[in-house]
């Protein structure tokens, strides 16, 4: 048991070393020559013309949170549906739930004006 958790300590120690590591070693043998034109903002090569922070609309973020929370959940889906025999009545029930409350966070999303692009 304890060999399992000195793996994922090995493996955790080295994800976090490697990177820094790797960004030190390039931070020191990078070329670090700063120059005007390369200071300046680009924008698809056009001057930019007025302040860079412009407003969006909050409603694509919104659209994409719940596109990417309904697709990551419908995910969960697919074992359940290739182990379904196995599981029995219970497993049924608790996708049943599961079900559910996708539907009633979907109904939640469509009623709060979520999924509307204007």
């Amino acid at each position: 048991m304890s060999d399992n958790f000195a793996a994922v300590g090995l493996l955790l120690a080295f994800a976090v070393v490697l990177p820094i590591v790797v960004m030190t070693i390039v931070h020191l043998l990078a070329p670090h020559k700063p120059h005007k034109e390369k200071l300046t903002t680009y924008e698809c090569g056009n001057l930019p013309i007025g302040k860079a922070w412009i407003g969006f609309k909050s409603n694509y973020f919104l659209y994409a949170i719940v596109f990417a929370a309904f697709s990551v959940e419908t995910i969960f889906l697919y074992p359940w549906a290739l182990t379904f025999r196995k599981l029995g009545t219970f497993a049924f029930v608790e996708m049943f739930v599961f079900m559910i409350i996708l539907i009633v966070g979907f109904w939640y999303a469509w009623r709060e004006g979520a999924l509307e692009w204007m």
